[in-house]
This record gives structure tokens, sequence and C-alpha cells, in this order.
């Protein structure tokens, strides 16, 4: 049995290498416990559920895309029509490269998108955000045509959902992807340019 008290982040971490082991279809709350060397009602007295758990490890994984993401939509030294490109291009290439390097734990995201969990669904809610922010600097700065930015931004996730959506992950294997993205990044920065 476990010495050392039991806390949300250690049994986040736990879940996250079974996961990995087991896949989302077939790990349990009873195989987080084992790995931890507790009961499972140990586990369950931090997270109500096998759904919760799996929330739990998702959200901390995009976390990590998130601040990778306001970073780049944050660069004040970028003009809008930049920042918004390098935006789309960063998002596409963190979601590529998480399907390639941490498969198991991109399938458990797959799982709770399909799912329409409040995790996917508040990750969409980041992605329209950020986004969003940057068609408002753009029409401020008369780069981007005026228009409604909360309509725009959902457009362009709409148009780029081939590349970041997880639906879509087995086409990202493909090799013109990398050439597909780029062209529907620059048909949205003209669709988009004041003219």
């Amino acid at each position: 049995m476990r010495g050392e008290p039991l806390d949300a982040e250690t049994i986040v971490s736990a879940t996250e290498e079974v996961l990995r082991r087991h896949g989302p279809d077939k790990t349990t709350v009873l195989d987080v416990a084992r790995q931890l060397g507790v009961s499972h009602g140990s586990v369950y007295r931090h997270f109500a559920s096998k759904a919760a758990l799996r929330e739990a490890v998702i959200r901390r994984w995009l976390d990590q895309v998130r601040t990778e993401l306001t970073v780049v939509a944050r660069n004040s030294e970028l003009p809008p029509v930049e920042r918004l490109q390098a935006l789309l291009t960063t998002m596409f290439a963190v979601k590529w490269a998480k399907a390639r390097q941490d498969p198991e734990l991109f399938a458990t995201f797959r799982v709770l998108a399909t799912e329409h969990s409040t995790v996917s669904s508040d990750h969409v809610g980041f992605l329209l955000t950020q986004v969003r922010d940057i068609i408002i600097d753009g029409i401020a700065t008369g780069d981007f045509a005026s228009g409604e930015p909360e309509l725009i931004a959902r457009a362009v996730l709409n148009a780029t959902s081939r590349f970041h959506d997880p639906t879509h992950a087995a086409e990202w294997q493909s090799p013109e992807t990398e050439a597909d993205s780029a062209a529907v990044v620059s048909l949205i920065l003209d669709g988009l340019r004041t003219r």
C-alpha cells in the first residue's frame, strides 16, 4: 500500500501512464488504483467518475497546448495578419505532433472530443477566443476588413478544421497535409484583408 498522501495531480500522472499502456477504451479506475497501490475508492475520492479522471488528464495535456498557442497569439511584435498565420500553423503543428508523439493520449482526446466533453468544448472556446482577439486587432489596425469578429473566428476554425480537429487525425499522415494547410491559411488571410 501507498505510504505518501494521494493527491489529484499524482492520480492524473498515473492515469496518463495507464492510458498510454492500455488506451482509452481499456483503462479503468481499478487499473489506475493498482498503478498507485491504493483502493479504487481512494481514486474516487478525488474524481467522481472515470470520465472525470480522463477529462483531468486531457485538461492538463491541453493546458500545455494552450500555453504555446497563447504565446503566439499575444505576440504584439507581429502584425495581426502574421499573428493569425502563426497561430493557425502552430495550432496545426502542435496537434500533428501530439498525434504522432503521444498517440495513446491523443486517442483519449479524440474519444472525449466525440463525446462532446466539457474539456473538448472549453478547448474549442479557447481557440475561438484566440482567433477572435487577433481578428479584432486586425480590424482595429485596418489590416482586416470590418465584420463580426465572433462569426469570422468561427468561420476560420471551421475552414481549417481538417488540420486541427482530431476527427481528421488519420489524414494528417498524408504528405500533402502541410502544403494543403498552408494553401488554406493563405486563402483565409487573403479573404480577411482590407481591399
